[in-house]
């Protein structure tokens, strides 16, 4: 950790077996410094419950006003196949388990306006078809 000291704790921890993670809200106390690494809180809450720091996946982090302290959510997936299956993909591209897909802004709304003209359930597959020809480009 750095030169000051932070203390974190958990609380709320709930086990979820259906997405196969453990869950729990993780307030982090740290004065004197404006907030704490990501990767640091990642190597502190997997020695904490005894996981590989790469399964533990932090998010929406807020400092209280007036600084010192820091509440967010934690996650910890049981294995790395059930992460990559349950975690959203914008948040397995912050751990480095995928990589972002760079669309056009154009593309973007060629692919939303090909799937307005058609209706029923045929806009799926359009969508579908669209958004396919979209990463194409």
């Amino acid at each position: 950790m750095s030169d000051q000291s932070v203390v974190v704790k958990t609380r709320k921890f709930m086990k979820n077996p259906l997405l196969s993670r453990r869950q729990m809200i993780v307030d982090i106390i740290h004065p004197g410094r404006a907030n704490v690494a990501r990767a640091e809180l990642q190597e502190v809450v997997g020695g904490m419950h005894k996981t590989d720091s790469k399964l533990v996946v932090l998010f929406g982090f807020r400092t209280k006003f007036g600084g010192g302290k820091s509440t967010g959510f934690c996650v910890i997936y049981d294995n790395e196949a059930a992460m990559r299956k349950f975690e959203p993909k914008h948040r397995l591209v912050r751990q480095g388990f995928a990589e972002r897909v760079e669309k056009s802004r154009k593309a973007i709304k060629e692919a939303k306006n090909k799937g307005k003209k058609i209706r029923g359930t045929g806009a799926s597959i359009a969508k579908h078809k669209a958004n396919r020809a979209a990463q194409s480009d």
